[in-house]
């Protein structure tokens, strides 16, 4: 999962990136408002963190333009603990849910966790494909009850492709999702990290789809997806 923080004390924004790329996600940073804007309309993040007060162009602004531009991105803005009213406007600029300052850093944690659940349409914690249960509190996979040990960017696949389970996901949608705007799209890597891991998984739950991309089947009670394409055995 891709994320933007958009906040413009650099030690804070050093801290929330540190804390969420530790978690597993891969973090752009931006320091103002209109930098934020820009990221926000041009990348497809997964999910923003948004400070309200920035220079150059406020959060609430930020936000505004962003919905208004029709962008759904799911949107945690940071406010100050004793104005209600910076929530209030938040809410009604589009905003998904709020932190207030000072916090700590394993509510902005459990919040992003709790808006890419909801985005994708999923109502716990742990994401079960088959055999497989991937817990994204504790970035844990689990297969027939084994713990398997994954890389950052095997995990970061996983998890996307089973946010994403029912859905079929382009390679060139893996690859915007999955690393910053620095990372060069033309690579291969994808296809190489499905190999690997399919391997350590030892179980058929990703399925490519000719021509389309991967596919890994819905199988929660609550999720359902389009089932198209001719697969690859």
């Amino acid at each position: 999962m891709r994320l933007l923080v958009v906040e413009d004390e650099r030690d804070l924004n050093r801290q929330l990136v540190t804390a969420l790329e530790g978690a597993g996600y891969v973090v752009d940073r931006a320091f103002d408002g209109e930098e934020g804007l820009f990221l926000g309309e041009t990348e497809p993040y997964d999910a923003i963190v948004l400070d309200i007060g920035l220079p150059k162009k406020d959060g609430i602004s930020v936000l505004e333009s962003l919905r208004a531009a029709g962008k759904i991105t799911p949107v945690l803005i940071l406010t100050a603990r004793d104005r209600w009213s910076d929530k209030v406007r938040g809410f009604d600029a589009g905003a998904d849910d709020y932190v207030a300052k000072p916090f700590h850093m394993e509510e902005v944690l459990a919040r992003i966790r709790a808006l890419l659940r909801r985005a994708t349409g999923h109502a716990t914690v742990e994401l079960v494909a088959g055999p497989v249960r991937l817990d994204t509190r504790a970035g844990r996979v689990v297969v027939d009850g084994n713990a398997i040990k994954l890389t950052s960017h095997e995990y970061r696949l996983l998890s996307y492709l089973m946010h994403h389970a029912g859905r079929i996901v382009s390679r060139s949608e893996l690859v915007e999702h999955l690393y910053d705007q620095d990372f060069d799209r033309d690579s291969n890597t994808i296809e190489v990290f499905v190999g690997r891991l399919r391997k350590k998984l030892g179980v058929e739950v990703i399925q490519t789809m000719r021509g389309l991309g991967y596919l890994i089947e819905a199988t929660e009670p609550n999720r359902e997806g389009p089932r198209a394409g001719k697969r690859e055995p």
